[in-house]
């Protein structure tokens, strides 16, 4: 073996910013591959028969192996008699069938993709990765600084598709064997999913039969077995096949997925030469064999594998070294989005329209961030975190139900999931650690620490401190360089910030928090008393029983009574300890609720609008170079920790190795009571209430929930844009309970009528309800009617004011004041009614018997309307005050209805500011009003509105001689004259 084989380690110990060549991928576009939807009809009717074979055959006599290509002197003398073997009806059969099981088999997407979203087949959207061929001196040899910038300047190596892997190489020698290698994430395995299904739907010519393997499933088989055993084992179909395999001319292609899973050794000490198919040997020396070309030495082969799996197979034996250097273009990356994002599934039920444009709108976004190169480009030159980026915006904005199964801390499970799958960092290493585990132990700490400090960017200095400061055998050291070169890109990458390009950060943002939450909720964070205290603990429990039975035996010979005694209190020490163990639970509810409640983050955008913004990024100018940053918030840090205790999640991070105990879940959420929920019954601004909701749904944990909401009488989300996802997550959390809510306030909010059909339920049991300013038209008002209807609705104050209702709304709204028999306040407030409207609402308004105040102002009302409603009103048992202001009625109207009393005629109508010759006594209320709504009305109208309130204050001040009533129209003019000069210079 060559003395560069017989290297344990390529990376110097020095610098963490040195890493394996294939974390620095250069961005070119040449020759890329790019496979989109497949058209059934194309794959052609002719027999896999006649399906051309590119590589020629050779005559095993006269084969000469160098590299793993071969050479071949003389053209076998029987391929016409395999070609007329490959004609016959049984061989064709048993492909045929076999192509199909595969297809079936290899085109079945994992369950997150039917979970988080519409299921799309490998032939409707996929994405090729780029692919450049590599030598295993480049893989040996130390690369440059992980930067951007090294990245872009270096030179590009010759890109190659998955189609041309066994093409000749360089030497115009044929290539039998392909090391196909790359880091987590890159897209492995769905290259070699996306080949298998090509050659289902011949796409692959070159190959007359394909037989996949997984080394994962070899490595759990330790019996001795034959080769044929093995295909006709995993494959039936081929049971026909097999016994010629050897025999015919077939052009067979061996894929080999995940070679890092089995230990090869290829000395012949270690592994015996075995050349016959139908010999039994374990399924390592099957593999072996094969790569050494002693087993079928016609066969060609691909093999996947991690990067420090590599040097596993000797290089003598690979014709070809291929590295998948995933999205390094954001070309590619802009294709994948928008093929992924413009599926017809992707937006669940909404009109085409406006599923289109929404769209559309979401890949606009997208694209122009990726063009900005901000670390989201960095981040998606992995294809896993391609799929990530397009199933987080799923669920923002196509979710319109949150089953228990769609929460933000799933979809980052899963995923983990999907790239690690419960994976040993190293097989050869004895403790067989998870990869998982071993990210949650030191990336998790790095994530924890860079969470409490406040810190997004980590130097070379703090990477040793939470990777190498504690090593201390070689065996550590050496799960140390295998992370380095399989996994360490998958989580971190070097900073696009200028001045920062030494510096690495978390790929995704949010990555950093879900990590630190990990590293808490496994109790990883423990201090040196805790650690010390846990192992002597467990080795104390360990040797109990033995001591135990020696004491009682030494005891009885020898009058030692103090031995006893001894013994127990050495008992008592692992009780004692599990008892101060369980103060970690309480620390991890205290840690959970002070950074669920920090008080520097309540007026913070909420959490699904913060992740909206690292994706689709933030419109308007770019910062300066030299603007102070604002202040890192990592709000989802404890969301995470309550959706890592879910039960769905926590048996996801068992299969990764990452055990988190019932009893200990439990614990915590007992612990969570004292802390959590006292603090959510405080005052909430909006956005800290829509994350304390979400955390409720993340947690996914009804009876505490439940207890939480019985404690939220008053919900104020108001200017928190309520999107599908956020109204279906309020309508989930709500839901736990029956209670009344004495208010809910959703003023501006941008609901819709479909928002309405979500919080139906909720709206239901809401006795003071605020929809103001979200553009709700008729639509909307249709939803609202069948809510006023409903037999068990609780409404009794409503307010519309500055919706476009409209003509149509009004007459929903009548038909629904008509039967209704809660509702004891209307505010129909400058939503467009005009007299049609108000004639509605007056015709209806008979038939209710409840209804105790009426805001009809601002809606371009004449005196005909405003007399109409007033005359209704004064037949109205109950209504006794309608506001009439900032509408179009003239003196003789305003005459008209000042000469109402309410002794009289039993109702008020709020019109002026005046009430005769006196101050209205509502005169503060109507000017609040305008104050408040003045940014959402028309300053022009507004302003001449003023100035004839101004007027007739004048006019009513002049007629009166009562010093004190002078005084008070006096005051309030001075009101109205301040309010239009704050008006007219723009400070109001």
């Amino acid at each position: 073996m060559s003395r560069a084989m017989q290297c344990q380690g390529c990376l110097p110990w020095g610098s963490w910013a040195r890493l394996p060549r294939s974390l620095a991928g250069a961005r070119g576009t040449r020759s890329v591959s790019v496979c989109a939807a497949a058209v059934p009809g194309e794959l052609g009717s002719a027999g896999f028969g006649a399906a051309p074979c590119d590589s020629p055959s050779s005559c095993r006599g006269c084969v000469r192996y160098q590299g793993g290509s071969q050479e071949s002197s003389a053209q076998p003398s029987s391929s016409r008699h395999g070609q007329s073997q490959m004609r016959s009806v049984a061989f064709s059969g048993a492909i045929k069938k076999h192509q199909k099981s595969l297809s079936a088999w290899f085109s079945h997407q994992p369950n997150e993709e039917r979970q988080f979203g519409p299921s799309f087949s490998l032939d409707a959207v996929h994405v090729d990765p780029v692919i450049r061929e590599s030598s295993l001196e480049e893989i040996l040899k130390p690369s440059p600084d992980l930067t951007i910038q090294n990245q872009l300047q270096q030179p590009s190596r010759k890109v190659i598709s998955l189609h041309n892997l066994f093409d000749v190489d360089a030497c115009g020698r044929q290539v039998k064997n392909v090391v196909l290698y790359g880091t987590v994430g890159t897209g492995k395995s769905t290259l070699i999913k996306k080949m298998v299904v090509d050659w289902c739907h011949g796409r692959l010519p070159r190959f007359q039969l394909v037989i996949p393997f997984s080394c994962e499933d070899l490595s759990h088989s330790h019996a001795h077995v034959s080769l044929r055993r093995l295909i006709t084992k995993k494959y039936q179909h081929l049971r026909d096949v097999v016994p010629v395999l050897e025999a015919s001319n077939l052009s067979v292609l061996f894929i080999l997925n995940g070679l890092e899973r089995l230990n090869l050794d290829f000395r012949l000490a270690g592994t015996e030469l075995c050349c016959d198919p139908n010999e039994p040997v374990p399924p390592s020396a099957i593999v072996v064999n094969l790569l050494r070309k002693y087993l079928l030495p016609e066969a060609s082969i691909i093999v996947t594998t991690r990067p420090s799996a590599v040097r596993r197979v000797p290089g003598k034996y690979v014709g070809r070294y291929a590295e998948i250097c995933g999205f390094s273009d954001t070309n590619l990356q802009k294709l994948y989005f928008q093929m992924r994002l413009s599926q017809p599934g992707c937006s669940g039920e909404e009109s085409q329209e406006r599923r289109s444009a929404e769209q559309e709108n979401l890949v606009e976004m997208l694209s122009r961030n990726l063009e900005r190169h901000n670390q989201i480009t960095a981040a998606c030159f992995l294809p896993s975190y391609c799929w990530l980026v397009c199933t987080t915006l799923h669920f923002l904005y196509f979710t319109r139900t949150v089953p228990p199964s769609q929460t933000l801390t799933g979809i980052y499970t899963s995923f983990l999931r999907l790239n690690f799958s419960g994976e040993v960092l190293d097989s050869t290493d004895p403790t067989h650690i998870s990869m998982m585990k071993y990210v949650a132990k030191t990336v998790g700490k790095l994530a924890y620490e860079g969470v409490m400090s406040r810190k997004t960017c980590f130097s070379e200095e703090d990477l040793r401190q939470c990777f190498e400061v504690e090593m201390k055998t070689e065996s550590e050291l050496n799960l140390l360089e295998v992370f380095r070169s399989d996994v360490f890109r998958f989580f971190l990458s070097p900073c696009v910030q200028p001045g920062k390009e030494h510096t690495f950060v978390f790929t995704i943002p949010a990555m950093q928090e879900y990590l630190a939450a990990l590293y808490v909720v496994l109790g990883e964070k423990k201090t040196l008393v805790q650690r010390v205290g846990k192992e002597l603990s467990e080795v104390l429990g360990k040797v109990s029983e033995d001591v135990a039975v020696v004491v009682n035996i030494i005891s009885k010979v020898l009058p030692l009574r103090f031995l006893p005694v001894l013994f127990n209190l050495l008992k008592i020490f692992p009780r004692y300890f599990s008892r101060v163990g369980g103060k970690d639970r309480d620390t991890i509810a205290h840690t959970m609720a002070e950074e669920l409640f920090k008080e520097e983050d309540y007026y913070n955008d909420d959490v699904l609008d913060q992740i909206n913004s690292s994706i689709l990024g933030v419109e308007g100018p770019m910062r300066h170079p030299d603007e102070a940053p604002d202040d890192e918030v990592f709000e989802l840090f404890p969301i995470f920790m309550g959706g890592i205790l879910s039960r769905r999640n926590r048996a996801i991070l068992e299969q990764l190795g990452c055990s988190i105990k019932n009893l200990a879940a439990f614990e915590i959420a007992k612990a969570m009571k004292k802390t959590v929920i006292r603090k959510g019954r405080r005052g909430l601004p909006p956005s800290e209430l829509m994350d304390y909701l979400f955390f409720l749904h993340e947690f996914q944990n009804e009876r505490f929930t439940a207890e939480a909401i019985l404690s939220l009488r008053t919900v104020n989300l108001s200017s928190v844009k309520m999107t599908p996802l956020k109204c279906s997550v309020l309508a989930s959390v709500m839901s736990t309970t029956c209670h009344e809510v004495e208010e809910l306030n959703l003023t501006s909010c941008n609901l819709d009528s479909g928002s309405l059909r979500t919080l139906f339920p909720v709206l239901l049991r809401c006795k003071a309800l605020h929809l103001q300013l979200n553009s709700l038209g008729s639509d909307a008002c249709k939803e609202i009617r069948d809510l006023l209807l409903h037999d068990k609705c609780a409404v009794s104050s409503l307010r519309l004011a500055n919706n476009p209702v409209g003509e149509q709304g009004a007459r929903y709204l009548a038909e629904a004041l008509a039967g209704n028999c809660s509702l004891t306040q209307l505010s129909l407030l400058h939503t467009s009614l005009g007299d049609p409207g108000a004639e509605a609402i007056a015709q209806h308004l008979a038939q209710n018997q409840h209804l105790q105040e009426l805001n009809l102002g601002y809606n371009s009302l004449t005196d005909t309307a405003a007399l109409r409603v007033v005359e209704v009103a004064k037949r109205h048992e109950t209504l006794d005050k309608v506001h009439l202001y900032f509408n179009d009625i003239s003196e003789d109207g305003k005459r008209a209805l000042d000469s109402l009393r309410m002794d009289r005629d039993g109702v008020r109508a709020l019109v002026f500011l005046t009430a005769g010759t006196d101050v209205s006594d509502y005169w503060s209320h109507i000017l609040n009003v305008v104050q408040r709504n003045l940014p959402f009305w028309d300053r022009e109208r507004v302003r001449q509105h003023l100035a004839l309130l101004l007027q007739d204050l004048e006019s009513s001040r002049s007629q009166t001689a009562n010093p004190w009533r002078k005084a008070k129209f006096l005051r309030v003019e001075s009101e109205v004259k301040k309010m239009l000069g704050k008006l007219q210079d723009g400070s109001l």
